[in-house]
């Protein structure tokens, strides 16, 4: 077992730790299909990385924990992170006897186009992070030092070792004060609705900051299933009141909750959006401006959203400039290729925030 060195460089705000997922993307080029591409654009990304990326690129001491093979795969996926300013101490780098298959997720993305919308297909079972035992890592020693801890639903659909360890690192977090954020990022090509819904209903106690709600039932409760017309689920595009009381309904479960955010798109074809967020803090429900943009890459968005939201409340931001720094965040991120908000420039999305321009909905 191999790690990274940290680097050396001045940041600000809270010192920032996520673990998840890095995967290589192929892309084919000019809006190509899979089946008829003969290269592929190579890049990395993963949700927790991108989201340590996106603050690490804003100046905010960022440090990702994964599990990579100890091969040239999992060697340049780390070597993008550090190369956007990203600590990458903590990153395993496994050997055939710690992961028997010792292989580097992969997905690959075609880019939608018009009417066409995006595809993504995963190549991601059995990878080095998947079959990692982590009873072996010291969760103390690994979360000494950091003030916020941000984990997803995605990486605990991946084996009952990660969905274990991201329990285990929420639990321990709590204890030593940390701020936990957690984005519910429901994939259903890993496991079903009612699996991730389980899962997310053993994390909410030991949640401050909660995205990502969209796709879940609030909670697993056999006796309180009938409670209003949002039993089945959160609307993908609901109105003011809708997202207010479902907001209520959580907070009132679970008085944890600090702030729970989420951003709603309205896809007016493949190729063009708008984009909107409704965020629950300190006992309000605000409703952010919406933005209409063209979109270059659409992968990373809702992380960007939750990068952008972590930076405002580390910032002490206004509760309407945090949930419009989240969205302002998100559009910028569409513009960039790869998963990946590559943006160093903090002016340059509270100046879109704030930019006057018609919207449409």
């Amino acid at each position: 077992m191999k790690h990274f060195n940290p680097l050396q460089r001045e940041t600000v705000g809270q010192k920032f730790l996520t673990f998840g997922e890095i995967m290589l993307r192929l892309t084919p080029p000019n809006y190509e299909k899979i089946r008829v591409t003969t290269s592929f654009g190579i890049s990395y990304g993963g949700s927790e990385a991108n989201i340590a990326l996106a603050l690490a690129n804003l100046s905010v001491d960022s440090t990702f924990f994964t599990v990579v093979p100890n091969n040239s795969l999992g060697k340049s996926a780390v070597r993008m992170l550090r190369s956007n300013d990203v600590h990458c101490t903590p990153i395993i780098l496994s050997s055939p006897e710690e992961t028997p298959t010792h292989r580097l997720g992969t997905y690959y993305m075609e880019t939608g186009y018009g009417i066409r919308p995006s595809k993504v297909t995963y190549d991601r079972k059995h990878s080095a992070i998947s079959e990692f035992d982590f009873s072996q890592v010291n969760i103390d020693e690994l979360l000494e030092g950091f003030e916020w801890l941000h984990l997803s639903g995605i990486t605990p659909a991946l084996s009952e070792s990660c969905a274990q360890f991201t329990l285990d690192l929420m639990k321990k977090a709590k204890e030593k004060g940390m701020t936990v954020s957690f984005d519910g990022n429901f994939r259903s090509k890993l496991w079903s609705w009612e699996e991730a819904r389980d899962f997310c209903t053993q994390c909410l106690p030991y949640v401050d900051v909660l995205l990502g709600i969209e796709p879940y039932h609030l909670w697993k409760d056999e006796n309180d299933h009938s409670k209003g017309d949002w039993k089945d689920g959160v609307p993908f595009q609901p109105s003011y009141e809708q997202q207010d009381e479902v907001f209520q309904h959580f907070v009132e479960r679970y008085p944890n909750i600090k702030c729970i955010a989420r951003h709603v798109r309205y896809a007016h074809s493949g190729s063009e959006n708008s984009l909107m967020a409704y965020m629950w803090y300190q006992g309000h429900t605000f409703e952010s401006r919406l933005f209409t943009f063209n979109i270059l890459d659409r992968v990373g968005g809702g992380d960007a959203f939750a990068s952008g939201l972590i930076y405002a409340m580390m910032h002490g931001y206004k509760p309407m400039d945090m949930i419009n720094f989240a969205v302002a965040s998100s559009v910028i991120k569409h513009t960039i290729h790869g998963d990946g908000n590559i943006t160093d420039d903090v002016e340059s999305i509270r100046s879109l925030m704030n930019m006057n321009y018609d919207i449409k909905r």
